[in-house]
């Protein structure tokens, strides 16, 4: 075990330096995480910038494109997300021999997951006939597809890996591999959107083309680190390879379908406000989207504090100190709120200036102004729910959490903003911060109940279930 990234806690420590200890390993584990989420959005606004100076249908198919095979993506992200907390788990336990069985259990449901994604990628012609796209965007939204999902394999075999190396505490490899696939994406964006090196111009499909070559050459460039590494010796995929064992899938399904869902409840959440909101006219849409995209950068910081207080919850439940891990989940509470804080006042005082970067427009400028107050107050309850909801899939507590994020969701958030966004029931129409109210009561009565829950099911420890190549639980 490397306890350089996931040390043991020091018992006669003070409550205050154990409190400062646990938030610089949180920093360690975050950092990296952070750099390559980053990364990963980088591509995006890469392929969408690059697009954009082909033509506007190029534009157009790779944004439908990309909000076709982004959820799907989520859900099997979210699914093999589990693979962290439970090698985590057992490397906190020093349960070694179980790491390694757990992760050849993850890259099979990583090759059914692929097999799925690239059949729905490939066969969304029914889609593009409801969304009654014209019939060069919508040629070039199934090629920009078709060529996305030959790369959908490695994305997917990196994700499962993930699972390992962050789980062993090692957050910079996966950091290291995706700032490799921008750095090919760029390049190789160029050459296939508009057509160098004697290719043809391909515009909207090149960029499917190019974000698949990335990912396949950090796949590639990632297997052999694994296998090559001496840090790695004990964990070799070739030699310590295991068959399918249904009962370690199942364990890690349990674990991860509830993630999965959530995410993907989430990202379908904001796609329902975004029709919702198109009959208002384009600046209302812009606004919205601007402010946003503004919250979905700044939340990259709390999500992988989030992400790192996942691994060091599950960690420290492994090796058999629930009073720390009761310590750092309860106390990056007070992290979190302080981050949130931060944030929020920032989008309050610089929100005349953040929309300027968006836009010259004076009337998208105002409609974005207006939304950034409220969501600084959505920042701020966004941050506190995904903390408690990242400490409790530590302990490998999903299912309840997912059927809180539900309710707070769609049950209250969305009816709630569509209320306040149209109609004079509860108060005078608010418009576009109708919807903005409504999820900020949401994520509060998530944040209250899942803190709730956090608080409660902490003392109880989260047991560490084996998977084993033989299938014993």
């Amino acid at each position: 075990m490397d306890e350089r990234h996931q040390p043991l806690p020091e018992a006669r420590q003070t409550l205050f330096a154990r409190t400062l200890t646990e938030w610089r390993t949180l920093a360690i584990l975050g950092g990296p995480i952070l750099i390559a989420q980053v990364a990963q959005m980088a591509n995006g606004v890469i392929d969408t910038v690059m697009a954009g100076h082909a033509s506007a249908k190029d534009l157009a198919a790779v944004g439908i494109g990309s909000s076709l095979w982004m959820p799907l993506f989520l859900f099997f992200m979210g699914m093999l997300g589990a693979l962290q907390p439970i090698i985590s788990g057992y490397n906190g336990a020093r349960a070694f021999g179980k790491i390694m069985p757990a992760t050849w259990q993850g890259l099979y449901l990583a090759g059914a997951g692929s097999v799925i994604m690239i059949l729905l990628l490939t066969h969304v012609h029914p889609v593009l006939a409801i969304l009654n796209l014209e019939a060069n965007t919508a040629r070039i939204t199934q090629g920009y597809l078709d060529a996305f999902a030959w790369g959908v394999p490695a994305l997917l075999l990196i994700t499962a890996l993930r699972g390992l190396t962050d789980g062993l505490g090692h957050t910079r490899v996966i950091m290291a591999f995706s700032v490799l696939s921008t750095l090919i994406n760029l390049p190789m964006n160029y050459i296939f959107i508009y057509g160098k090196l004697g290719l043809p111009a391909m515009g909207g499909i090149g960029c499917g083309w190019a974000t698949s070559i990335s990912n396949g050459v950090a796949a590639l460039a990632l297997l052999v680190y694994l296998n090559r590494s001496r840090v790695y010796r004990h964990f070799h995929l070739m030699s310590d390879w295991v068959k399918p064992d249904l009962p370690g899938i199942r364990y890690i399904l349990g674990i991860g379908v509830p993630i999965g869902f959530t995410i993907f409840v989430e990202a379908s959440m904001f796609s329902v406000i975004a029709l919702f909101l198109a009959p208002l006219g384009p600046v209302v849409v812009a606004g919205h989207q601007i402010a946003l995209n503004v919250v979905s950068l700044l939340f990259m910081l709390p999500l992988s504090i989030g992400m790192a207080l996942t691994l060091r919850v599950s960690f420290l439940v492994g090796a058999g100190a629930p009073d720390t891990a009761r310590l750092i989940s309860r106390s990056s509470l007070i992290l979190a709120a302080a981050t949130a804080l931060v944030f929020a006042l920032m989008l309050w005082a610089f929100s005349r200036e953040i929309s300027a970067l968006y836009t010259r427009d004076t009337d998208v400028r105002d409609v974005t102004v207006r939304l950034l107050m409220f969501a600084s107050i959505f920042q701020i309850a966004d941050v506190i729910q995904v903390t408690c909801i990242s400490a409790l899939r530590g302990y490998k507590d999903t299912r309840i959490p997912m059927f809180i994020m539900l309710f707070s969701f769609w049950g209250l958030g969305l009816p709630l903003g569509y209320l306040l966004t149209f109609t004079d029931w509860l108060v005078p129409a608010m418009g576009a911060a109708g919807f903005w109210v409504g999820l900020t009561g949401g994520l509060a009565s998530a944040g209250i109940l899942l803190g709730w829950r956090l608080f409660l099911y902490a003392p109880g420890g989260g047991q560490v279930v084996a998977v084993t190549s033989s299938g014993d639980e």
